[in-house]
């Protein structure tokens, strides 16, 4: 008598089960993200030095600046030498080396110390030295994205990070690693711990100063946009994955890999497939930043219209903030307002597609559809959690506390640095994982690039109606609040 046969394994899926011991992607990400939120909040309030204008009784606080601030950037820009971007150039050189180093330590010390409770459990020497390999590798990344004639063609670091990964992935490949690289390539935990800080900066305190309109634009689009194209490519291309389709929507609709790592881990999708949807991103960001601002004043839309309409489209946040500070000052607060109101989608799109997957898609034909909330909390993604609990807590802050405002950005001015780097982190272990011999598959036919494009296309056309409509008909004047 033989033995059943195995389960097919699920291993390239983003949530593993059953999941073996050890704590989840998603609760490593909370707690590394609220341990470094509350160590720089702390550090900010207690050690912060507290920069004074004016004389006498006419004294103000203009900006409290974290102790961690020296020790955490990126490297600059440079022209003929790479080694400018760490020791600085021109007549006024600023080191960036000192950064680049504080957050390898940073980074370094207390993963490799959270590397044993991971799922699956870590060696924490292992660990360290996979991880100091994909830090040199974002190193590399940062570097090339700041040479001058690279920089002008705004071809962000996380470009770059992805091609160093595919690189390496599709040449040495990942077993090059060996058990360093088991250890230290978690794409979804550095991703997801970049979110939970992320969450720090979405203060609905300031998401309020363009209050309805802002709100109006975010919020009544993106679920129009991601329902209609899922709709579009199950019926009309018909695509095979609806997995990758709706991985595909999100990303596109919301705001890019935030709301892809989201809507992937709730419905379940392949890690080729997340791949897909984050390659598409990438390459349409890059674009549409450089694109949509000249396309905005040829057009002779105004700054808050054509800032709304970016802030509504463009899907990465940085992305966002360089397309809207070539427009203007007034450009750029109203995209990033705009963006920030979409961004606290993603944990109402996590939740309303794990409820969708769970009770409507994976039910058999013909069945009538049940609420499981056991299932539904199993597929939800709970560093959403870790993103909206930031969000409150530097929400109250801000509004609360003494000085809150510039406790809040003393604070973020750290957490944002560090934000970038795990981002940074993950575009390369995206990269080293991604295969194109298992990449093309997704592509059969074009249908994801085709998916994209027309989602993109209606997105882009209702942002731009309701940007009109919301600042011109809906509730003229509104923009006066903006500084």
């Amino acid at each position: 008598m033989t033995d059943d046969p195995a389960p097919e394994s699920t291993s390239d899926t983003v949530e593993i089960l059953p999941p073996p011991p050890g704590l989840s992607e998603d609760i490593i990400a909370i707690i590394a993200g609220v341990v470094l939120l509350v160590l720089c909040f702390a550090l900010t309030m207690g050690m912060g030095e507290r920069q004074v204008e004016g004389e006498g009784d006419n004294q103000e606080v203009t900006a409290i600046v974290n102790p961690l601030k020296t020790w955490v950037g990126k490297p600059g820009g440079w022209d003929r030498n790479p080694v400018d971007s760490f020791l600085g150039g021109g007549e006024k050189p600023k080191p960036t080396w000192q950064g680049t180093l504080g957050v390898m330590l940073i980074l370094a010390v207390f993963l490799s110390l959270l590397a044993p409770l991971m799922r699956p459990a870590a060696n924490p020497g292992h660990f360290l030295v996979g991880f100091l390999i994909l830090f040199a590798l974002a190193t590399l990344s940062y570097v090339l994205a700041g040479q001058s004639f690279i920089k002008s063609y705004n071809l962000e670091y996380a470009l770059w990070a992805l091609i160093v990964g595919l690189a390496i992935g599709n040449t040495i490949g990942k077993q090059a690693f060996g058990a360093f690289g088991e250890a230290a390539i978690r794409t979804e935990m550095y991703i997801k711990t970049g979110l939970v800080l992320l969450g720090a900066e979405v203060l609905f305190n300031k998401l309020m100063t363009l209050g309805q309109p802002g709100i109006l634009i975010a919020w009544v689009v993106t679920p129009i946009v991601l329902i209609t194209t899922f709709w579009f490519g199950q019926r009309v291309l018909k695509m095979k994955s609806a997995s990758l389709n709706m991985t595909i929507s999100a990303d596109m609709s919301v705001c890019g890999v935030s709301a892809a790592i989201a809507t992937a881990a709730a419905c379940k999708a392949k890690k080729e497939e997340l791949s897909v949807a984050i390659g598409l991103s990438l390459c349409f960001t890059a674009g549409m930043m450089v694109v949509m601002p000249a396309l905005i004043k040829a057009m002779g839309l105004d700054e808050v219209v054509g800032g709304a309409w970016i802030g509504g489209t463009i899907d990465a946040t940085g992305a966002v903030a360089v397309a809207g500070g070539l427009l203007g000052d007034r450009a750029l607060e109203v995209a990033a307002t705009v963006k920030m109101i979409q961004n606290i989608l993603i944990g109402v799109i996590a939740f309303g597609v794990a409820v969708y997957w769970t009770t409507r898609h994976e039910s058999e034909d013909g069945a009538k559809p049940k609420v499981d909330i056991s299932e539904i909390w199993k597929r939800f993604p709970k560093f959403v959690l870790g993103f909206i609990g930031a969000s409150i807590i530097a929400s109250l802050i801000y509004a609360y506390a003494d000085q809150g405002d510039l406790l809040v950005s003393g604070t973020t001015a750290v957490t944002k640095g560090l934000r970038g780097w795990l981002f940074c982190l993950a575009f390369v272990c995206i990269g080293i994982d991604m295969n194109f011999r298992q990449l093309s598959s997704q592509f059969h036919g074009g249908k994801p690039l085709i998916l994209y494009i027309c989602g993109q296309t209606l997105n882009l056309i209702l942002t731009l109606i309701m940007a009109y409509l919301a600042f011109k008909v809906f509730f003229p004047g509104s923009e006066s609040a903006i500084p």
